[in-house]
Order: C-alpha cells, then sequence, then structure tokens
C-alpha cells in the first residue's frame, strides 16, 4: 500500500491520520465530512486498517495484505461495527445504534482497537442520533468511533463538538481524470465522467463501471428541458411517474441540481468549470434567459426537495410542488 494508503487525493487527511496512529494521538471519534462519492467511507477503512494491521509496511501504512487488512476491507472484521440504514436515503434507526453499543463494550476480540463506523449518519432519526450521543460519552478508551455525513451541519451540535473533524472536498477534475485513464477508461470519456462527477473519484468510478447510470442521467435532463415548457397537466403526470420509485426519483433530483447549479453560475458569470460540460450549450441557452435569483430559487427548490424526501414526505406531492415550481421558458 502506498503512503497516501492507495487513496486518490484527500493526502492532507491521511498525513493527519497517519500522525495519530504513529503518535498514539488517536481520538475517540471522528467525523468525515463531504458530499457522496468522496471518499469518506474509503478513508475510514483505510484508518481503520492502519489502526488495526499487525505488520504496517512502514509506520502508519497498513500491510493492505494481511487477514486483518482484507477483513476490513471486506467490512467483515471482529471488531468493526458497520451501522449503516439499508439503503441510501434510508432511515437509521436506533436500535442499530443499541446493538452497537453492546459491542463496542467488549474488548477488542483481535485486534488494538474496536471500530465503529457510522456510515451516512445524517440519514439517522432523532432517537438514533440522541442514542448516539450517549455512546460517544460512554465509549471506553479501546474503542474509535468513524462518522460519515454529507455535513456537518446536519447532525447534533452535540455530536460534532465530541468529534475530530475532517472536511473532505472534491479534488480537481484532472486528478479525478487521472484516476480513470490509469483504470482504463478511454481519455475523452475520463474527462467528461470527471466533469460530471464533480471531483468526487468514488462516484466517477461508479459512473464509468456503470453505462446505465450515464444513459440515465442523459434521459433525466433531457426530461427536465421537456418540463420546462410542459402543462400542468403534462408536469402532474411526470410527477405520478416519477414517485413511483424513491431511489429513482433521489437520483433524478440529485441529476437536475446539478444541471441548475451549473445555469446559476453561469447566471451568476462566474469562471467555475461546469460540472455538465457536455449540456454547455443548453446551460448557456438558458443563463441568458433566467436571471440569478430565479435559477437560484431553482437550486434551493431542488435541494429542500432533496432534504424533504430523505425525510420521508409524500413523495407525490413532493414531486408536483417541484415540478410547478419550475420556471417556465
Amino acid at each position: 500500500m502506498n503512503t497516501n494508503w492507495n487513496l486518490t487525493g484527500h493526502t492532507w487527511a491521511v498525513d493527519m491520520l497517519k500522525k495519530h496512529v504513529i503518535h498514539g494521538t488517536t481520538r475517540h471519534a471522528y467525523l468525515f465530512s463531504g458530499p457522496p462519492g468522496l471518499g469518506r467511507r474509503t478513508l475510514a477503512l483505510r484508518f481503520a486498517q492502519a489502526l488495526n494491521c499487525p505488520t504496517p509496511s512502514a509506520p502508519g501504512i497498513p500491510c493492505g495484505s494481511c487477514r486483518e487488512c482484507r477483513q476490513i476491507e471486506a467490512m467483515q472484521h471482529a471488531d468493526l461495527t458497520v451501522v449503516q440504514a439499508d439503503a441510501e436515503g434510508g432511515i437509521l434507526k436506533v436500535d442499530q445504534i443499541r446493538e452497537s453499543r453492546k459491542l463496542l463494550s467488549l474488548k477488542p476480540y483481535q485486534s488494538k482497537y474496536r471500530i465503529a463506523l457510522f456510515l451516512r449518519f445524517h440519514e439517522a432519526n432523532d432517537n438514533a442520533a440522541n442514542a448516539l450521543l450517549k455512546t460517544l460519552e460512554e465509549a471506553p478508551s479501546y474503542a474509535v468511533l468513524i462518522i460519515t455525513a454529507d455535513t456537518p451541519e446536519q447532525l447534533l451540535p452535540t455530536i460534532v463538538s465530541r468529534c475530530e473533524i475532517l472536511r473532505l472536498r472534491p479534488l480537481a477534475v484532472e486528478e479525478v481524470q487521472r484516476d480513470l485513464e490509469s483504470r482504463g477508461v478511454e481519455s475523452g470519456r475520463a474527462k467528461l465522467i470527471a466533469h460530471i462527477s464533480g471531483g468526487r473519484p468514488g462516484y466517477a468510478r461508479r459512473l464509468a463501471q456503470e453505462d446505465a447510470l450515464l444513459g440515465q442521467r442523459e434521459e433525466r435532463l433531457n426530461d427536465l428541458l421537456s418540463l420546462l415548457p410542459a402543462s400542468r397537466v403534462e408536469k402532474f403526470k411526470y410527477a405520478e411517474q416519477l414517485a413511483k420509485d424513491k431511489d429513482a426519483m433521489r437520483q433524478t433530483i440529485l441529476f437536475w441540481l446539478s444541471y441548475w447549479r451549473d445555469v446559476m453560475l453561469r447566471t451568476a458569470k462566474a469562471e467555475t468549470p461546469l460540472v455538465n460540460v457536455d449540456r454547455n450549450l443548453e446551460i448557456e441557452g438558458l443563463a441568458e434567459q433566467f436571471d440569478l435569483p430565479t435559477a437560484r430559487s431553482t437550486v434551493v427548490n431542488l435541494e429542500t426537495a432533496l432534504e424533504r424526501l430523505e425525510k420521508n414526505v409524500n413523495p407525490r406531492l413532493l414531486a408536483e410542488v417541484l415540478l410547478l415550481d419550475l420556471p417556465k421558458v
């Protein structure tokens, strides 16, 4: 395993965590935040390997090939507890936290640390969040808790204050492109996917592997353009179809949000590179038709819809409101 734990980017975070391992200054709780597909979970697993690898290749660098490292990579290690909602966009429940607390109270079975990994903790309900707070307060010295979330602001301030926070940022598009090319993705396709991913290497790899996801994006963005001049009847009909599959609806909103952020950037005359570079002409055209408040309002509406969908608001009603609020062309 290389000095950056075989990760693409986030060198500063790896360096900081390595120092904690080497100097024995490991905190009892960490929060890795940043948008999904950025590498939060991978960083957490590499950190768990660094803490528990019995044969590191160098101080703070796990070997990646021993039994311990392989089990942690597969999230099947005796001293690793992984807690997450059943599906992305689901709800992480209090019983899962209570179960993890029982396991954390036990001494490590085969390693130095017992590690609990709480993935996508912004999906936790209120009871689960309060139970985690209690867990953080009572965790034994041999326990390390690692939490991942989109932003610290989504969590209870009392949870955040008890964690060492690492805010992960999207990588440069060129860095993601190089990573894809090193995995055999053709240069032109790698460049497009790197842009669409918004600098998130995990999401970029997923797009490269799943042609259906790229096709789905194309289809949903075409739908968006046809919905802008559509009648109320057509929008209600589309909303009915959209609300039938919550996961697909969530992914659609994410595609639209990325697109409208590009429109907002162009409306604001920002120099920032577009994410949806293959739709450049359409985005420029929409930026000429709408003013900045309209573009910003559309982005806010999409962000709000995403939050409400994750809080289990009626998807049909949510879809109808969202589509009726789209600006008309």
